[in-house]
């Protein structure tokens, strides 16, 4: 859960780096492939493959082109659309899709991580629903396709690691992770990038850097291990406390307009599903987690 809570706070801060600094600036593929590129420099280096599993391997490969491909060239793009405030808010059905994953990959259906996470989304919504603009349904599904590969990726990456029940630190693997998500954006970058949208400032480059680096080498990596040590409806739920982290952020660093009461109810309701996800846990012991 620590790992979680860490990797909230430090993300809270990138929706609004990119929203203010890089989105309609910098070419949103050079973007992410800058930042896979960064944060692959951080773990390649680690990576030993030797006596790893090749359904492992194939895996992790798998997660990092969904849950870092997919999902950041459709979150880039949603910024063409969208506000920063509407980035959060269409983010907050995530849960349900960890929620959906979870069951689906152990076979069953329970009610538990269901209402919990729907309690979540819920909670999130109180926070951030304001006024939608007009690209707001374009921008909406493409943050639906972002969110259900962020979903699978941190869901099947939790998975793989139980079922390989893979020995030693988790780093020696996750290089495999950004394989994966350079297999992906590279080639979208080739093909449909924009080189004159390179970054200009030293500030856009070093935001790409703590991007990169941070928030995305450390961050993932924290992540996905954090997500092999909690259950699905706590993983999902904490998927929405970026929600509230990141309009704090917002706020404290760009002044913007918040709503402190839906602030307070909607992050009241998200602790609210943390303790019937925990109760529903206590009152079915036997029930698998991811």
């Amino acid at each position: 859960m620590r790992y979680l809570v860490f990797v909230t706070l430090l993300w809270a801060f990138s929706f609004s780096l990119i929203g203010e600094y890089l989105a309609g600036r910098v070419d949103s593929y050079f973007a992410v492939l800058t930042r896979i590129l960064l944060a692959g420099a951080l773990f390649l280096p680690l990576l030993r493959w030797r006596g790893l599993p090749p359904g492992l391997v194939w895996g992790i490969i798998g997660c990092g082109a969904l849950q870092f491909g997919v999902t950041y060239i459709c979150l880039y793009q949603s910024f063409s659309f969208l506000t920063v405030p509407e980035v959060l808010l269409f983010t907050i059905t995530t849960p349900l899709y960890v929620a959906l994953i979870d069951e689906g990959l152990q076979g069953r259906f329970s009610v538990g991580p269901l209402l919990s996470t729907a309690l979540a989304v819920v909670g999130a919504g109180i926070i951030r629903y304001d006024h939608i603009s007009d690209d707001y349904l374009l921008g909406f599904l493409i943050l639906q396709l972002a969110n259900a590969a962020f979903a699978a990726g941190q869901v099947g990456y939790a998975h793989l690691v139980r079922r390989y029940r893979v020995q030693g630190p988790l780093h020696r693997s996750f290089g495999f992770f950004f394989v994966g998500a350079l297999a992906v954006v590279l080639p979208a970058f080739l093909l449909l990038g924009n080189p004159d949208k390179l970054p200009q400032t030293t500030l856009q480059w070093g935001v790409l850097a703590w991007l990169g680096l941070a928030a995305s080498g450390l961050g993932f990596y924290l992540w996905n291990k954090g997500a092999t040590l909690v259950d699905g409806g706590t993983l999902g739920i904490m998927n929405n406390a970026l929600v509230p982290a990141g309009l704090v952020v917002n706020l404290l660093l760009w002044n913007r307009d918040a709503d402190l009461l839906r602030l307070s109810l909607g992050g009241g309701v998200i602790l609210l599903s943390l303790w019937v996800n925990r109760f529903w846990a206590e009152q079915h012991p036997k029930v698998k987690t991811v």
